[in-house]
């Protein structure tokens, strides 16, 4: 019974402070990973530099291998020290800090993989933690979820717009196909109509007739109203949402992983376990 409880206290104590950041342990932990996670992106940014990569090659791999094993070392102990694992592997931090870890695993099997330890950066999104701007977490909750219940009017508005550059393009070739500027196909007259009702313009085609640079003017002008659409769509569901709570913490429950209660919270809102009173 005694050993239970021991390594009960044990898997708690490294819970606290692995996954939360309002005591000093917790902190001090994120902060480390943080720094951590900055060294070893600017060791593979110097990797990717030929001259640097030449003459420290050695220093920057055996660096790499070390920084690499002790976030192994961490992502065990983020799995050890909950009592359901499963969260936190399917979690979207889980994931992360998965896709982190294993590329220079890879790399010793199948060359360049090493690179994609620049996936790491993702890990940074910690630094809320740390600074608590639950504020903006908050309000980054509830951008996600105006995003998904804006999914349907969004998927109307992007099929409207596909079927409106099919039918400029398709214009377009009909006006420019005799001429030399590019409008060969419908197809790359199609591909033109997207990029300049984007607005993104590479110029790699252009209308030369009258007509054709009048309808060209038109889509431009167009193209600045159809970018604000999608704005206005999300702008208006995350208005709906506005006045819910925003989290004040980074208390995370043991159980199901959910972080970002309120300060006098003594159940998790998502699974109701009870929080230690320690």
């Amino acid at each position: 019974m005694s050993k239970s409880n021991h390594s009960g206290n044990w898997r708690k104590k490294i819970h606290d402070i692995i996954y939360e950041a309002d005591t000093s342990s917790g902190k001090l932990f994120d902060v480390i990973l943080l720094v951590v996670i900055l060294i070893s992106i600017l060791l593979v940014m110097l990797e990717s530099v030929e001259s640097i990569e030449s003459e420290y090659a050695a220093i920057l791999n055996i660096s790499e291998w070390i920084i690499t094993i002790l976030f192994s070392i961490e992502y065990l102990l983020r799995i050890i020290s909950v009592k359901k694992p499963r969260t936190y592997i399917f979690s979207f931090y889980g994931i992360i800090d998965l896709l982190s870890t294993i590329p220079k695993y890879l790399s010793l099997f199948v060359l360049g993989t090493h690179s994609l330890i620049a996936i790491r950066a993702l890990r940074l999104l910690r630094v809320f933690r740390i600074l608590k701007l639950t504020r903006f977490i908050g309000e980054s909750a509830n951008f996600g979820k105006a995003l998904k219940r804006s999914r349907p009017k969004i998927a109307v508005f992007l099929s409207f717009v596909i079927v409106l550059c099919v039918i400029l393009g398709t214009v377009m070739y009909l006006v420019e196909s005799e001429q030399d500027s590019g409008f060969t196909s419908i197809p790359r007259s199609v591909y033109w109509a997207i990029v300049t009702l984007t607005t993104v313009g590479y110029g790699d085609i252009a209308p030369m007739t009258a007509l054709g640079q009048f309808i060209a003017s038109l889509i431009m002008i167009l193209g600045y109203g159809i970018i604000a659409v999608p704005t206005g769509i999300v702008s208006s569901e995350m208005t709906k949402s506005e006045k819910k709570l925003i989290p004040n913490n980074t208390q995370a429950c043991e159980i199901c992983n959910e972080a970002y209660h309120q300060d006098d919270a003594k159940y998790c809102h998502k699974c109701g376990h009870k929080f230690s009173d320690e």
